[in-house]
């Protein structure tokens, strides 16, 4: 079911877009307030939601701006992009260790990154530098400005969860960190999904290396730090815990708190259905979503129980 605001501007969607044509016209348009509020998806997030109005100029300038920056990205960089994803990603993962261990002969090291509060951390002045680069057109660069100016968590920083630009934006900020990867670093197994990465090798040391420069160039250059508690440099045997999933040499299952997560939301909903606040349709949608999850795992387990709630409710 669409959301109240969203029926609200569709009943009067010419007359709605004609005012922010005319707006945009008249060089005039300025960006409405957001909303915002607190989800757990586990971790604690703030979204930002802005007004139904300025998400159709969102999209707008998404696809205007992204067939100019698709191009230059990175293969492996797997956030917000067509035909990557967090399934490609960890798919990827395994690939790269698969090819470094040589049928299992060889140790993999598997060093992973994650960057501290990273949306709440974007300087705005590095990101319109990094887009004036390949938009040029000074005009053209207002209303990214504007969306950018709409939203601080602290003094010209900041962009929200909740915007479409900003996954676009995340790329091309993080883009200079993927370029400077593959080539002042040249390496070869690298990947990124958002501010997730991870880089394979059976060289400890190298590793190492790769991390102290990583470390010295985000801060240098986009002024972010690694956060120190959600780095890790392991063993492939050992699991790695990545986008959701843990990777084994033989194997690949849901991370603990994904299972017990998934396990509630459907005990929830079928409450929900019990008690006649949901229909059997909107019920099926969520076990169809999970078990296409699970399609990409090893969890039986799993799969049972969800089969056992089901039964419960059928």
């Amino acid at each position: 079911m669409k959301k109240t605001d969203v029926l609200e501007f569709a009943q009067r969607a010419e007359e709605n877009l004609f005012c922010l044509i005319s707006d945009l016209a008249k060089d005039c348009y300025a960006h409405g307030k957001y909303i915002r509020f607190i989800v757990c998806d586990p971790k604690r997030r703030e979204i930002a939601k802005a007004p139904v109005r300025d998400r159709v100029l969102h999209h707008a300038i998404h696809r205007v701006l992204n067939p100019i920056f698709e191009p230059s990205f990175i293969f492996d960089s797997y956030s917000s992009r067509k035909e990557k994803g967090t399934h490609r990603a960890v798919k990827r993962l395994f690939d790269f260790a698969q090819k470094i261990s040589r049928n299992h002969t060889k140790t993999v090291w598997v060093l992973q990154l994650d960057i501290k509060n990273f949306f709440d951390s974007v300087d705005h002045s590095i990101l319109i530098t990094l887009l004036r680069k390949k938009i040029g057109d000074e005009k053209a660069m207002r209303l990214p400005g504007i969306i950018l100016r709409s939203y601080e968590k602290s003094d010209n920083k900041g962009i929200p969860l909740g915007n479409l630009t900003s996954q676009l934006f995340s790329n091309v900020y993080l883009d200079l960190l993927d370029q400077f990867v593959k080539r002042k670093l040249e390496v070869k197994f690298y990947l990124r999904y958002a501010d997730d990465m991870a880089i394979l090798s059976s060289d400890r040391n190298f590793l190492e290396n790769c991390l102290i420069r990583i470390s010295n160039f985000i801060e240098e250059n986009l002024k972010v730090k690694i956060h120190p508690q959600k780095t890790s440099l392991k063993k492939w045997h050992q699991g790695i815990d990545f986008l959701g999933y843990v990777i084994f040499p033989n194997h690949l299952v849901l991370r603990t708190k994904t299972k017990r997560r998934m396990l509630k939301n459907i005990e929830d909903k079928q409450k929900k259905f019990k008690a006649g606040l949901i229909n059997k349709k909107t019920f099926n949608s969520t076990l169809q979503s999970y078990f296409g999850v699970l399609g990409h795992c090893n969890n039986f387990v799993i799969k049972r129980k969800i089969e056992d709630i089901v039964n419960n409710v059928i």
